[in-house]
């Protein structure tokens, strides 16, 4: 399929389609001009109690957390 025709296919599937979603990674988040989510002033912000306690995104973020502390890790996501 040459390059014409996978552009009219995919227009093709998009105009026929009942729903489109749209998925982006963080770069375009921080690209535009919004905090990035991990870093120690990002939106990391919207979690004051797990900060004000002294845990870091990482210490919420993987399995090691949830191990040492469920109740706070389940809260978390």
């Amino acid at each position: 399929m040459n390059n014409d025709n996978a552009i009219r296919q995919a227009a093709d599937w998009i105009r026929d389609a009942d729903g489109l979603l749209i998925t982006a990674g963080a770069g375009m988040g921080v690209d535009s001009g919004l905090p990035d989510f991990r870093g120690t002033e990002g939106f990391w912000r919207a979690y004051p109690a797990l900060r004000h306690h002294g845990f870091s995104f990482e210490d919420m973020a993987n399995p090691s957390g949830f191990a040492s502390n469920p109740h706070l890790s389940w809260g978390f996501y």
